[in-house]
């Protein structure tokens, strides 16, 4: 018999239905029979008790806010009725709560690029990366021309990752931009990139080519345009050198202790706690304990789920990192004269997510339950295996950059609601639901909406650790196949 509700926990004061339920719809709770009072939509909470204002409701066994007025039992709990807990910024007593997951090392391999430096990437692709936004056009047109004299061959894509970034920054503004440019031109899913500069900028090439450091000069080219006759052509001279070489890159079996993963959601619902996430936080798991490294980002969506995540730092000097990534955070927004919890979205709200404790709750599980073995500023990149933090807000494309800036190879991002976009590297959408999977199938490459069908969570996540390896080893996600490959960085001070 299809189910119609599911309370995640025993403590749960609230049910979720699976489906749409309306006024007939009777709902049996541990022997009771509860009449539901008005429709509820699909994702969206049904009370269990009767609440008085002011009483807290619990859901995954955390509270999620307070109600704001009478709530009867059997009636749709939603944002116009609950209110969030949260407030400024808090202090924290580290009470650590360490378990790593007991899974064996299966040695598993994928198909990669071992780089000189011994970094590997799981695409060979061909980047051009303005230094500022006032050369995009030619970086564009750049990019087509090589598109159209090699067809791509021997090479994964040939990319120009135009931007509105380096001029008119200062700062630590700049020093964002600065940052994320020169590691994306490190990042090992390049085979060869082309730095395009103007000359005048305040992002300065030749000081963007000395943020480098010791790299592949062979596969790593800085163009000015104001110092050449003729930027293209000579933007095409080095694109050709560049190509050369990548093209003869070759796939080798790498172990699953190099893979990298960013852990990411998106328009969210109120299925993501309960099917896409909880598949992240069984990969991540799977793949620390094989060596490899999963990251979480989107600190806001930490706020409310955030002692969860502190009291499984490895060390207390970890947990003092993660005290100040969120308390940092909420300066932000306070620096800024905003609300620190303006959150969720309104399409977060009609997916039935009514408060950041619930959507944060929902968020923190992509990260499982391993050890939290580092914590990194926005713009670091990764140095510990293991679970990572890191420093970036919740906006979709800023945080997809962001993880693939620290070394991610590729994002597994979670979605209730759908979204095209990807980032400078394979951006994986997985569904939360079934309807979307069937109604986005060239957005969605994997649905975990089977999960309130009839696959458990065991089944299902052996066939998306399959899945992830095809796609490190080379198999397009649709991002890919779309051609959707945009970065975004972090906006911090006054423009020029």
């Amino acid at each position: 018999m299809e189910r119609s509700f599911i309370r995640i926990n025993p403590a749960d004061n609230v049910v979720v239905a699976l489906k749409s339920l309306d006024e007939s719809t009777l709902l049996n709770i541990n022997g009771e029979t509860i009449r539901v009072t008005e429709t509820v939509p699909p994702g969206h909470k049904v009370a269990i008790k009767d609440f008085a204002p002011n009483d807290v409701i619990i859901k995954y066994g955390f509270p999620i806010g307070h109600t704001t007025g009478n709530i009867t039992k059997g009636a749709w709990v939603n944002e116009h009725n609950i209110r969030t807990n949260l407030n400024g910024i808090n202090n924290y007593a580290y009470e650590p709560k360490l378990s790593q997951p007991n899974i064996p090392d299966q040695h598993l391999t994928f198909e990669g690029f071992r780089r000189k430096n011994g970094d590997v990437g799981v695409r060979n692709e061909i980047w051009i990366i303005p230094t500022v936004g006032c050369v995009n056009g030619i970086a564009q047109r750049l990019a087509d021309k090589l598109r159209t004299q090699t067809k791509n061959r021997g090479v994964g894509s040939i990319t120009a990752f135009t931007h509105n970034y380096g001029c008119s920054q200062l700062g630590d503004d700049l020093k964002n931009t600065q940052t994320i440019l020169r590691n994306m031109a490190l990042h090992p899913n390049a085979g060869g990139v082309l730095i395009l500069g103007l000359g005048c900028e305040n992002n300065q090439p030749e000081a963007l080519q000395q943020l480098l450091g010791d790299y592949d000069t062979e596969r790593i080219r800085l163009l000015v345009c104001q110092k050449v006759k003729d930027e293209e052509a000579e933007g095409m001279k080095l694109l050709q050198e560049i190509y050369h070489i990548a093209s003869q890159d070759k796939r080798t079996p790498i172990p699953l202790s190099e893979l990298r993963i960013g852990l990411k959601c998106g328009g969210s619902d109120g299925f993501s706690g309960i099917t896409a996430n909880p598949l992240l936080g069984v990969l991540s798991d799977f793949l620390t304990a094989q060596g490899g490294t999963t990251v979480l980002t989107e600190v806001p969506e930490m706020f409310g789920a955030e002692t969860i995540l502190m009291n499984r730092c490895a060390s207390e000097t970890l947990f003092d990192k993660t005290v100040l990534l969120i308390n940092n955070f909420k300066q932000y927004f306070i620096s800024n004269n905003q609300p620190v919890y303006e959150n969720p979205s309104p399409g977060n709200k009609a997916g039935g997510i009514s408060t950041l404790e619930e959507k944060s709750l929902g968020c923190t599980q992509k990260a499982g339950s391993s050890t939290v073995k580092d914590v990194l500023a926005y713009g670091e990149q990764l140095r510990t295996k293991g679970l990572n933090l890191l420093s970036a807000p919740g906006n979709d494309l800023v945080a997809s950059t962001a993880l693939a800036a620290s070394g991610c190879q590729m994002i597994l991002f979670t979605t209730g609601r759908g979204t095209p976009f990807g980032t400078f590297v394979p951006t994986v959408k997985i569904s939360t639901n079934s309807a979307l999977y069937k109604q986005k199938p060239n957005w969605i490459d994997f649905n975990a909406g089977t999960l309130l069908e009839d696959t458990s969570i065991e089944s299902l996540s052996k066939q998306f650790i399959k899945f992830i390896i095809r796609t490190a080893s080379g198999q397009q996600t649709n991002n890919e196949k779309n051609d959707y490959r945009e970065m975004a960085i972090f906006k911090s001070g006054v423009t020029l």
